[in-house]
């Protein structure tokens, strides 16, 4: 009797947007201390899994050459240190189709290493609330573990202290990336940040539910602080700010992580369709996208 084959596994991987970012220090060990709102977009990668002996990596898509080496990618890392923490964890290999831009402030690579660690979670019936799965989240990267139950959630630490999910309006939004690298440390190099001089502590998040124009005003008044410095790195990120900006029906623009994708939000998903055609029109060479975040 022929081996019955297992039926392959899809997990979308959405992009990861920082609506908010404020850098609350410098610790003695180098990393930032942070304060982030986290959403996510209806946009993203694609990760497949097909159940197999050993861990595989396979790279497709529109920025698969951007992605860089295939052993450098997180999906292996997670997958990797998920196995060390869980003797005879069931393996196998995984097919991302990669569309995001690649270090583009949008947590892409973090994404997909969190959809991994979710397959292997539904492969070997885990919890994402496993203990070991968090602790291989936390080692892969900062933003994993965020990216790991992807909903709206506050971020502190260095990633590792998350709020409880957030229930937020559906903000429809354009994305845009203007195709340069801004490398994350340089730009955290370039920015004033005071010394810590202990870590941050869990504590009351920022109280953010409300309807959608109330939730515009309590983002306007807060920022990205790595806005500044990565604009002083690549200024055409002031241009793809002003070019939201000037968009018909935007209510805000800004950056998201450490750039260089920046967001615009709009009233309806239609003025924000409208805007991404104007945006691509004028702009040949950027990466454009309407999409929802929620």
């Amino acid at each position: 009797m022929p081996t019955k084959l297992l039926a392959a596994l899809p997990e979308f991987a959405p992009a990861k947007v920082n609506l908010t970012l404020r850098v609350l220090g410098r610790r003695s060990d180098g990393y930032h201390e942070i304060e982030s709102l986290v959403v996510f977009a209806d946009i993203g990668d694609l990760l497949t899994f097909f159940p197999g002996r050993k861990v595989e990596l396979s790279v497709k898509g529109r920025t698969a050459e951007s992605a860089g080496a295939t052993e450098d990618n997180l999906v292996l890392k997670a997958a990797r240190t998920l196995a060390e923490r869980i003797d005879g964890l069931k393996l196998g290999r995984f097919e991302l189709d990669k569309q995001l831009p690649v270090a583009a402030g949008l947590g892409g690579g973090s994404s997909d290493a969190a959809a991994a660690l979710r397959l292997l979670a539904r492969h070997n019936d885990l919890s994402l609330d496993d203990d070991r799965m968090q602790a291989a989240a936390r080692a892969t990267g900062a933003d994993v573990p965020v990216c790991l139950d992807p909903r709206a959630r506050m971020m502190r630490g260095i990633g590792e202290i998350l709020s409880d999910p957030i229930e937020l309006p559906e903000l429809p939004a354009v994305l845009v990336n203007p195709g340069v690298a801004v490398p994350t440390q340089d730009v955290f190099a370039a920015l004033a940040a005071p010394a810590l001089t202990s870590p941050v502590q869990p504590g009351d998040f920022i109280a953010v539910n409300a309807d959608a124009a109330s939730f515009v005003s309590i983002l306007t008044a807060r920022r990205n602080d790595l806005e500044i410095p990565a604009v002083k790195i690549q200024a055409v990120i002031a241009d793809v700010l002003a070019a939201l900006q000037a968009s018909p029906g935007c209510l805000l623009a800004r950056m998201s992580g450490s750039g260089a994708t920046c967001f615009g939000l709009y009233g309806s998903a239609s003025a924000a369709d409208d805007a991404a055609h104007r945006v691509e029109k004028s702009h040949a060479g950027w990466w454009v996208r309407s999409t929802v975040l929620r």
